[in-house]
């Protein structure tokens, strides 16, 4: 997923056309429970009776290349790509825009080139905390295990809490319903089928947004003004807009690289080749579909048209469209929320399976639920959870180096743990010297005003980087088993 700014966006309210009286919200929630039914009825049908807790949790070796890819595509997507993209494009430009695709889709082009290495490495592996352990030891692995689910609850709170505010903003219905709807529907399919379900519900999600993104931005386009000739393309000046791009590029890649769904998908390739192929194809799509949404924003400024306060350029877009177009757009959203809730379900689900030993299928499943509940409680709060989410952010860029190098053979948990201490300094350094105290760090590292900065992450990779290196160079090398 992307760097989440849409949360902040999608908790404050923001008045559009009413629709046409209590018909259209009957109408609007018809398509919805629809569409959800639909996910709902797939999902069921994947699973496999007498399946194992492993099956249940990994799917393991059984999935080909395209399925691969459309379910990377649709488990990184989410309601963070009407509000991201389009807001960067607007009003930082093309280059912040491009940095935006690229971290997106990076995460996928890592995988691809590291994944079969790693599944070499570790045939039997689960998660990301069985890799830190099998390299590093149990400390280790206990501090990945608790950034990764931190990171994963603040992206399952941030996408339920946007599907409420899109429903308001697109309709008359109340967000809760959608809120409730989507985290019930996920649940039952995910509960019962496990990883499969989220993996068949997946392509055919994959499928439909593209679908709707195509035909909701082909159907804005003829209502937009006409863009002047002289009318220059969104941007500030190239060293900011490469800043921001950098930011987005380090914040992105590290986080979703401690994404468990994704590190679910690398056993569930039927083999190192195919996750590769799969891999790549769903970064590829990644890029495109990123920039196309980015692109929608890049036009909407360019033609003057009013992006609103917050700025939220595509749902600006929106503000005059006929009925159908906007429950069109809220079915995307609804596509986007539910592709990334079912993952996050069961990638969270999967991640306290592997920490608690003696956990069985029944209680897996009634963890799914237990877990969703406080989500859930919190994503009807509408809390903006943006500064949270920047810290889960910034701790993944202090680890992710170092975990990676772990396919090293020079690396040692001495290394590991060293890089790891690195970077957190890294992360407080920059506040830390500009401010004169440790607290000031602390405080400039925890993004006070929810707006991320280049220094503490930059700082944090290249210091963990440098730091691991280093200490790994003055042990002696490791054979790794072929």
């Amino acid at each position: 997923m992307g760097l989440p700014e849409f949360v902040e966006y999608t908790t404050r309210s923001r008045s559009l056309p009413a629709e046409e009286g209590s018909t259209m919200i009957y109408i609007t929630a018809a398509v919805l429970v629809l569409a959800l039914l639909a996910f709902t009825w797939i999902g069921l049908q994947a699973r496999r009776t007498g399946a194992g807790l492993d099956d249940y949790i990994t799917a393991r070796n059984s999935q080909g290349a395209r399925a691969l890819g459309l379910s990377f595509l649709a488990s990184g997507m989410g309601a963070w790509i009407l509000f991201a993209p389009p807001e960067i494009g607007a009003l930082v430009g093309p280059v912040a825009l491009a940095g935006y695709a690229l971290g997106a889709a990076l995460p996928f082009v890592v995988f691809a080139f590291c994944g079969p290495a790693i599944r070499r490495y570790l045939p039997a592996g689960r998660s990301i905390g069985e890799f830190a352990q099998a390299k590093y030891g149990n400390g280790v692995r206990r501090w990945v295990t608790l950034i990764s689910v931190l990171y994963m609850l603040c992206f399952l709170t941030a996408e339920l809490t946007a599907i409420g505010a899109i429903t308001g903003l697109l309709s008359d219905l109340d967000g809760s319903v959608a809120v409730v709807g989507v985290a019930l529907a996920t649940l039952v399919y995910t509960a019962w089928g496990g990883l499969r379900a989220s993996l068949v519900t997946d392509r055919w999600q994959a499928v439909l947004l593209i679908a709707l993104l195509l035909v909701v931005g082909v159907a804005v386009l003829p209502s937009l003004p006409v863009i002047p000739e002289a009318s220059p393309l969104p941007a500030v000046p190239t060293g900011s807009a490469l800043a921001v791009a950098l930011t987005l590029v380090i914040a992105v890649t590290a986080a979703n690289l401690f994404h468990q769904g994704y590190w679910q998908r690398l056993w569930s390739a039927s083999d190192g080749e195919v996750l590769e192929r799969g891999a790549l194809l769903g970064g590829l799509v990644t890029v495109i579909v990123v920039a196309l949404v980015g692109g929608l924003g890049i036009i909407a400024a360019m033609s003057g048209t009013d992006l609103g306060s917050p700025p939220i350029p595509f749902f600006a877009l929106l503000a005059d469209a006929p009925a159908w177009l906007s429950l069109l757009a809220l079915v995307l959203a609804l596509t986007l929320v539910a592709s990334s809730v079912d993952t996050l379900q069961n990638a969270l689900a999967s991640l306290a399976i592997t920490e608690k030993a003696g956990l069985g299928l029944t209680e897996a499943r009634w963890l799914i639920v237990v877990l969703m509940v406080p989500v859930v409680l919190i994503a009807l709060q509408g809390y903006s959870v943006l500064r949270l989410f920047l810290i889960a952010d910034l701790l993944c860029a202090t680890a992710v180096v170092p975990v990676f190098l772990g396919l090293w053979d020079r690396m040692t948990p001495a290394a590991a743990i060293a890089g790891i201490v690195a970077g957190i300094v890294g992360a407080v350094l920059p506040g830390w010297v500009a401010g004169g105290s440790l607290a000031d760090g602390l405080i400039v590292a925890s993004f006070p005003g929810g707006i991320p900065t280049l220094e503490p992450f930059g700082y944090a990779l290249v210091a963990s980087t440098l730091v691991s290196v280093a200490v790994a160079l003055a042990k002696p090398a490791r054979v790794l088993p072929s």
